[in-house]
């Protein structure tokens, strides 16, 4: 009889190991370090995660996940959402993480962005909603009313930053984010700097695109900034070279040849005066700075410098400009010569 008490319980504790071992050991069935598991909104319900679980090679046991998470009660509270998973983690953990609703962040790193199309493909590519829905929530106005812009000035909520989201964020939550960060960054004085050159701060945000496609000097942000604010006071055309490769679509443009100012489009800024309707890309804070703070200067003509790459040399007379504006043309043409002699 005691033998018998003695082999029941050693069952028992073997058991009992295994059970443990099942359910507290290594479940997952991958080699890379993690990896993450995706739960569609639209597709919450247990066929979905166990196909998703066995398609990606999660877990090392899918019926075994089955019992746990039926006992656990999770597929009665499936979360959706993306979540990490680590490598060696247990079935018991996984289950957890996943009926918890411990979702993994996505951050969203936003630098220049030229079109709406830009905006919504990264949007796309980062989160469950796809990029033709944030599409056309930015092309509808009455989705952007909150938000104080049009279908044309949407972009003007975007500051190039790190935001932080869960992968089943709605284009809604997306844009409000932004919408609070915008705001947040234009304070009261701000603003009165804007007033006081004359812009909203739409305006202030497209003026501060144009410039962030003119130069990445920071040094002459403010400098062209004040050249453009002149030439808007003076009702002269600003003339800007990247409006015309944003009508054109066309970002790969080198050089902004006379055939290309006569794009009819209200982006272009050598046929309409004053600002584009809407921004031309996203400027970084420092370019909006640069033109919040421009300095009073008797600038109206800048051109890419000869001498110093990447700068600008500023005038006061047309003269003066085009004496400067040749010698960076020969300058140009010079670089093509060098530039094909060298070809094969």
């Amino acid at each position: 009889m005691k033998k018998l008490l003695l082999i029941l319980l050693l069952l028992l504790v073997l058991g009992g190991g295994i059970v443990a071992w099942l359910l507290l050991g290594s479940g997952t069935a991958f080699s890379a370090n993690k990896e993450y598991v995706y739960i569609r909104s639209n597709a919450a319900n247990k066929q979905a995660v166990l196909d998703s679980l066995k398609a990606n090679g999660i877990v090392s046991s899918p019926a075994l996940f089955d019992w746990v998470a039926a006992r656990m009660n999770y597929w009665s509270h499936i979360k959706p959402g993306k979540y990490e998973i680590d490598k060696g983690s247990s079935i018991l953990t996984i289950v957890r993480i996943l009926r918890n609703g411990r979702q993994t962040p996505v951050n969203l790193t936003i630098n220049k962005l030229r079109t709406k199309e830009d905006f919504a493909r990264m949007i796309g590519n980062r989160f469950e909603t796809d990029s033709l829905e944030m599409i056309r929530f930015l092309n509808s106005a009455d989705s952007l009313k909150t938000y104080d812009v049009d279908t044309v000035t949407a972009l003007s909520l975007v500051l190039p930053d790190t935001y932080t989201y869960f992968w089943n964020s709605s284009p809604q939550t997306i844009l409000k984010k932004m919408a609070e960060a915008s705001n947040e960054f234009w304070t009261e004085e701000r603003l009165q700097k804007a007033t006081a050159h004359g812009l909203s701060k739409i305006e202030a945000y497209t003026l501060a695109s144009i410039i962030e496609e003119e130069t990445n000097k920071d040094a002459d942000k403010g400098n062209i900034a004040s050249v453009y604010l002149n030439r808007i006071h003076k009702g002269m055309p600003l003339q800007a070279d990247p409006t015309i490769k944003f009508a054109m679509r066309n970002f790969a443009l080198k050089r902004i040849y006379e055939k290309y100012l006569f794009v009819p489009s209200p982006y272009n800024t050598y046929r309409n005066k004053g600002l584009p309707p809407g921004p031309i890309c996203t400027p970084g804070k420092n370019t909006l700075n640069a033109v919040l703070d421009a300095p009073s200067t008797d600038y109206l003509y800048f051109v890419a410098s000869s001498k110093s790459l990447g700068s600008h040399d500023f005038s006061v007379t047309y003269e003066e400009h085009m004496q400067k504006a040749r010698a960076y043309q020969s300058w140009l043409n010079r670089q093509d010569s060098i530039r094909k002699a060298s070809q094969p």
